[in-house]
């Protein structure tokens, strides 16, 4: 299937958003929850499985069922513009970061990716799941295991935490990353898990067991804060302060407060 041809727009710095502007019966697919808002004239399609290929009913199925299996939703939304003139579909992340537009002919046609970064993308473009087959990835991968594969000859647009680092790797050149912190990477990177070092530095080093790494040649892209990462330090602090403010609202913790310069 031919993806349509979109243009777009990158709105804000750090929080940002993307307009996608829909020529008349042009289309953009997006995950569920994506949507920020949307112009006239378009109109919500919901489909089952991946809407970038053309399939029968089990196809679809199978889809699906791939996409139930790694948590995502069964359905993605198609924004379709049914009226005669440009219109605007805008999208945004689910929490604060970068947007990376990849124009998937210029990557070879196939793009690897973390399973929660696609945003949206243009109609034609198939978002399937890749299984990493490699034993060691399959035990050890954590978030980098199921990856979503895009392939198609249209625009895809990926949302990331932090600030992003492209890298364009040589051939035999090799990166180890912290597997939340990959984003997605080109069909000829080799990507494989590799443990951090020694017992002393796995146990205690802070930075987990194994690495993600990845050898050129091909394309790279890293962020810098993974939404992982943000919860855990979120949580760990909600642990921490929850027992100082069981006194909030009484006598007590008005003392508390007074006493901590609160």
């Amino acid at each position: 299937m031919v993806a349509d041809v979109i243009d777009y727009e990158v709105i804000g710095d750090d929080l940002q958003c993307v307009r996608i502007e829909l020529d008349p019966e042009e289309a953009v697919v997006a995950e569920a929850g994506a949507l920020l808002f949307m112009e006239d004239d378009i109109e919500m399609k919901t489909v089952f499985g991946d809407p970038g290929k053309d399939q029968g009913f089990f196809g679809k199925l199978l889809s699906a069922g791939k996409r139930l299996l790694t948590g995502e939703s069964l359905f993605m939304t198609v924004f379709i513009n049914r009226g005669h003139r440009k219109r605007s579909v805008y999208f945004a992340g689910p929490y604060p970061g970068k947007i990376i537009p990849v124009h998937l002919p210029d990557v070879g046609g196939v793009l690897y990716a973390q399973k929660d970064s696609f945003l949206c993308g243009a109609r034609g473009i198939s978002i399937g799941i890749a299984f990493q087959r490699r034993l060691g990835v399959g035990f050890f991968g954590g978030e980098g295991f199921i990856l979503q594969k895009l392939e198609g000859d249209g625009w895809a647009f990926l949302h990331a935490g932090g600030a992003i680092i492209e890298k364009e790797l040589g051939e035999g050149e090799t990166l180890r990353v912290d597997t939340g912190c990959l984003v997605a990477f080109t069909s000829t990177v080799d990507y494989d898990i590799q443990f951090v070092g020694g017992i002393k530095t796995a146990l205690f080093g802070g930075e987990g067991l194994f690495f993600a790494k990845l050898t050129g040649p091909g394309r790279v892209w890293l962020q810098s804060l993974p939404f992982s990462r943000l919860a855990d330090r979120v949580i760990d602090a909600s642990a921490k302060l929850g027992s100082k403010r069981k006194g909030e609202g009484s006598v007590l913790g008005s003392l508390y407060d007074l006493v901590s310069g609160d």
